[in-house]
């Protein structure tokens, strides 16, 4: 099995990446708005919808780890400056200790990501980032107060990869990872 982690700041492209290299694999996407989206309608962006989004991730690695399908990408926003999401990284890379974990970061400058934030296809799967002025502002303040993209040699892994993908499209990212990795 394989366990790629997609990470990098909100509005870089992680979903349509992880979509893109779905199309193109074996892999599964379970991108991080999928526990958000379906949470936050009863909980708001309360702590308790943060912990039940985590209890529900893990519950669903624990449990994708142990079928026999191919693989799955997740995507992430990784606060490298918040200890608790270096904990959240760990304790997924135990639950998928007998997969093999794949480090891909994603990033680009925050005009092209600002443009992003608004695409159809983001607007279409995330529902709560519909608000574009409440979306936009968290994507500013989120950069201002947290470090959303790891220092070079920050990140000491086997198989990792960092793409800035401002200037390239979804696809070809995508084919970008599928050729490093070997992926099918």
């Amino acid at each position: 099995m394989k366990f790629v982690l997609l990470f990098g700041p909100q509005a870089v492209g992680k979903m349509t990446v992880g979509q893109e290299l779905e199309k193109i694999t074996d892999l599964n996407l379970f991108h991080n708005h999928m526990t958000i989206d379906f949470l936050e309608p009863f909980f708001g962006f309360s702590p308790e919808m943060w912990r039940l989004s985590t209890l529900m991730r893990e519950e669903i690695f624990s449990s994708f780890a142990k079928t026999d399908n191919y693989g799955m990408i997740f995507t992430y926003v990784w606060a490298f400056d918040q200890p608790e999401d270096w904990e959240f990284v760990e304790k997924i890379c135990e639950i998928f200790s007998e997969a093999e974990i794949y480090f891909v970061e994603l990033e680009a400058g925050v005009d092209e990501r600002l443009k992003r934030n608004t695409t159809p296809n983001r607007l279409e799967h995330k529902p709560t980032k519909r608000n574009i002025e409440q979306s936009e502002g968290n994507l500013l303040s989120t950069m201002k107060e947290f470090r959303v993209n790891s220092e070079v040699g920050e990140i000491d892994r086997d198989h990792y990869l960092r793409i800035n993908n401002e200037n390239i499209s979804a696809e070809e990212v995508a084919q970008m990872i599928k050729k490093k990795f070997g992926f099918h």
